[in-house]
């Protein structure tokens, strides 16, 4: 039996995703964001208001970078999603986390998390239908502490997911089969 339930954000898991950027003064504002995923193979979509100071700073400077946070900086990840860079304006400082400017784009990459998307600001979407911020992926950075051999092994990445249900982080990492393969199992 089947038992309505009150949300409509209901898709699990949600990434945790970490959007950092530069402000005016050229200190770093980082976000949290779980409402992202991939449009292209190598653009991103991240809805997100036009209120949010990392909005701003995206349309601002043109670029902008997406982390993938991990079980380690939990804390951190967290506080970049309940205080907010339009009220705190040394927000990144008191996560006591490091950070480097891009080679590639105007944005910081955030040296404590794993994997890093380096974007291009492509546009921003505020129609009825419109999906926010959308950009061009032009590099992807892993810590080598993740990496086994040229690929990332994500059983090291340690991962979370935020949980709309109960507004929970998990930790992902263990693999239970094979994309495009296991499948083939059940054709005839």
């Amino acid at each position: 039996m089947r038992k309505e339930i009150k949300t409509t954000e209901a898709i699990f898991p949600m990434p945790v995703l970490m959007i950092a950027t530069y402000n005016e003064d050229d200190t770093i504002d980082v976000m949290n964001a779980a409402w992202g995923m991939m449009l292209e193979r190598n653009e991103i979509v991240l809805n997100l208001s036009e209120n949010h100071k990392t909005v701003k700073n995206i349309k601002e400077r043109k670029a902008f970078t997406v982390s993938i946070a991990d079980a380690k900086h939990v804390v951190e990840a967290d506080y970049f999603g309940v205080v907010s860079g339009n009220n705190t304006k040394n927000k990144f400082e008191c996560s006591n986390l490091t950070a480097t400017k891009s080679s590639v784009v105007d944005a910081p990459i955030i040296n404590e998390f794993p994997i890093c998307m380096e974007c291009e600001f492509i546009e921003y979407q505020n129609d009825e239908t419109g999906c926010g911020v959308i950009g061009k992926i032009v590099k992807v950075t892993a810590d080598e502490k993740v990496m086994n051999g040229d690929k990332v092994d994500i059983s090291l990445v340690d991962a979370i997911a935020f949980d709309p249900f109960t507004h929970g982080y998990y930790k992902i990492g263990e693999r239970v089969g094979e994309a495009f393969k296991d499948g083939f199992q059940l054709k005839k």
